[in-house]
């Protein structure tokens, strides 16, 4: 082979070589470790179901972000932490991954040492282990809209404006009746910690997974006859949990549903036994939303809509998974910003998350006003703002019951640190100052 045949072959491995880098170079990858089968199958398949819709929406009637298309695969968990982390080792190796997404505390949880060391986002909206909050000590981790102790705060504070104020739950009893997992247990100490600040009788009961039999825990109740009961709960658990309050005689207005317990899949099966039970949320439910009714014409009228079932558009799991796309997508857009209109690399998306600020008027122009409130991140505080609402089933909707309301920061913060610097001092993490947040790497 003579010196130019050499020459012209290297040129042409070249130009392949440059040819599948501009392939990826205007694409940023989500990969989805979502679970579609299984007992917690409704949560997944609205949650992933929307984020794709929304992900497709940016795709299809804006060309992506700035010109970056946004791509996406699935890997299935059954929510189960073993798939999870075995999905996390298939899909990392892709190039230009913006964040990881699990819905799942369990997987999340075995995924922190993992992205940290990777340097990539990990988004647990709503969910997650409660002292990722702290940017200082969690710099990858992103609970975002609510975490579960100002879930709890937020529950606490609502059935004391039922009861007239905070002064009026001394005396009161509250079950907690929660899901036999890591994220069912999560509150176990905030619980002990508000009944004992505010001086109600608590009595917390474990329901083992996945929940189908909840007899014994029913009975335990009706013998304590509590004021209220806090339904930490999830999947199947929901709707046998408000089935069996009917049996036993325990009023469903009388029962508060956390975050997780607060969809259609967990009402509808109950049947009457549902109408008034109230529920947390830091979403709204219904298609009347400018940004659901653009997923409804762009994306499904296109004949791409995620959801086989399109009568669970604009459901609870549909509208957090279409916030949970506005979040990521907002995120990279900010650190497009800053970085430039390239595929980002995992530490500029995390810089992205660290300045995601979006504001009611900037809520309102993504066509999601009343959808949610608004998010304030910052590299310390990794969930935002916290504002809740609570909505009621009256049988066939959720109905709007409360305004938005913001946690107990002056009273959860200073819990957050001591258990994220507990973690830091047995972890040997250094305990980051703004100067090293805004430090990226950027490859």
């Amino acid at each position: 082979m003579t010196f130019f045949s050499h020459l012209r072959k290297a040129a042409i491995a070249t130009a392949f070589v440059l040819g599948a880098t501009a392939v990826h170079a205007d694409e940023q990858y989500f990969p989805l470790q979502s679970y579609r089968v299984g007992p917690y199958a409704a949560g997944g398949t609205g949650f992933f179901g929307g984020f794709i819709d929304y992900l497709n929406l940016i795709n299809i009637r804006d060309g992506g972000v700035n010109g970056v298309k946004l791509t996406w695969s699935e890997g299935e968990t059954q929510y189960e932490v073993e798939k999870g982390v075995e999905v996390y080792e298939r899909l990392k190796s892709n190039p230009g991954i913006a964040a990881w997404n699990p819905l799942s505390v369990g997987i999340a949880y075995a995924m922190i040492d993992r992205i940290t060391d990777d340097k990539v986002p990990l988004i647990t909206i709503n969910h997650g282990r409660t002292d990722t909050t702290d940017g200082r000590v969690f710099p990858y981790v992103f609970p975002l809209l609510l975490n579960p102790y100002s879930e709890t705060s937020g529950i606490v504070n609502y059935i004391a404006s039922k009861e007239g104020g905070l002064d009026k739950l001394k005396g009161k009893k509250i079950v907690v009746l929660y899901h036999g997992s890591p994220y069912g247990k999560e509150t176990i100490p905030i619980y002990e910690l508000l009944a004992q600040k505010y001086g109600f009788e608590l009595s917390q009961i474990e329901v083992p997974h996945p929940g189908n039999e909840q007899q014994a825990q029913w009975l335990t109740i009706r013998r304590e006859h509590p004021d209220y009961v806090v339904l930490r709960g999830w999947g199947v658990m929901n709707p046998v949990a408000l089935k069996t309050a009917q049996k036993t005689g325990f009023p469903a207005d009388h029962i508060v549903g956390n975050v997780w317990s607060n969809s259609e899949e967990d009402v509808i099966p109950a049947g009457d036994a549902a109408k008034g039970y109230t529920a947390i949320t830091t979403q709204a439910s219904g298609e009347q939303y400018p940004v659901v009714q653009e997923i409804v014409k762009t994306v499904y009228g296109a004949g791409k809509g995620n959801l086989e079932d399109k009568s669970r558009i604009g459901s609870v799991y549909h509208n957090l998974g279409i916030v949970n796309g506005i979040l990521n997508v907002e995120a990279v857009r900010i650190a497009q910003a800053k970085f430039g209109n390239r595929t980002l690399t995992g530490d500029e998306v995390r810089w992205g998350f660290e300045h995601l600020k979006l504001d009611p008027a900037r809520v309102e122009a993504l066509g999601a006003k009343d959808l949610f409130h608004s998010i304030n991140v910052s590299w310390y505080n990794h969930e935002g703002d916290g504002y809740v609402t609570f909505q009621q089933w009256d049988g066939k909707k959720w109905n709007v019951v409360s305004d938005w309301i913001a946690p107990d920061w002056k009273l959860l913060r200073p819990i957050i640190e001591k258990s994220s610097e507990a973690y830091a001092k047995e972890k040997g993490i250094k305990i980051r100052t703004a100067e090293d947040a805004e430090a990226v790497v950027s490859n």
